[in-house]
């Protein structure tokens, strides 16, 4: 994967990020019987590169399914550091790898924009998903926010061929759904 600071790159009409100058963000949400016991989480792409062709109006945005990392617990909007020992950040990274992405047999997971329309400061991205071989059509609006240009969408695993993640005997569960948000350096 090649990588870029903000700026560079070959193609003089592109805008080039990756997890040096950008971020994304994934949130996932327990549910069940002992949801109460367990966490809500914050993960980290680490290794991701996001190209946007002012140009164009194109994005291309790979992610390494194998570089998401655990950042921490969550309470509500708050991250709880004490929450995980060091032992449960690496075990629920090597689950979501393994058993959730299947990282070894499809690394890359792929966003391309079918359609990118400015209103006012806002941009309306529309464009094509691609995680463990299936695509999905995703929308989203991307909005300016403290020097950075933030877009969220809300993902339904099962849409991707990814069951929730369960434990004890499915009193525990994380929900289908998850929260990426995706920021970039206001250009």
């Amino acid at each position: 994967m090649r990588r870029y600071g903000v700026h560079g790159g070959p193609d003089a009409d592109a805008l080039h990020f990756d997890a040096a100058s950008a971020e994304c963000v994934v949130f996932t949400f327990a549910e069940g019987l002992l949801a109460a016991f367990a966490h809500d989480l914050k993960l980290r792409v680490e290794r991701f590169t996001l190209e946007v062709n002012r140009r164009t109006a194109r994005v291309v945005a790979r992610f390494e399914a194998g570089s998401l990392r655990v950042v921490g617990a969550m309470r509500g909007a708050s991250e709880v550091p004490e929450a995980l020992r060091e032992s449960d950040r690496r075990e629920i990274e090597r689950a979501i790898v393994r058993d959730v992405l299947a990282a070894d047999h499809d690394p890359e997971i792929l966003f391309v924009s079918t359609r990118v329309i400015g209103r006012g400061s806002d941009l309306d991205v529309e464009g094509d998903l691609t995680i463990r071989g299936r695509t999905r059509r995703i929308a989203t609006v991307a909005r300016p926010h403290a020097g950075r240009i933030v877009a969220e969408v809300v993902l339904h695993k099962p849409d991707f061929g990814i069951a929730p993640y369960t434990a004890l005997l499915g009193a525990l569960r994380v929900k289908p759904d998850v929260r990426i948000r995706v920021s970039v350096p206001l250009q």
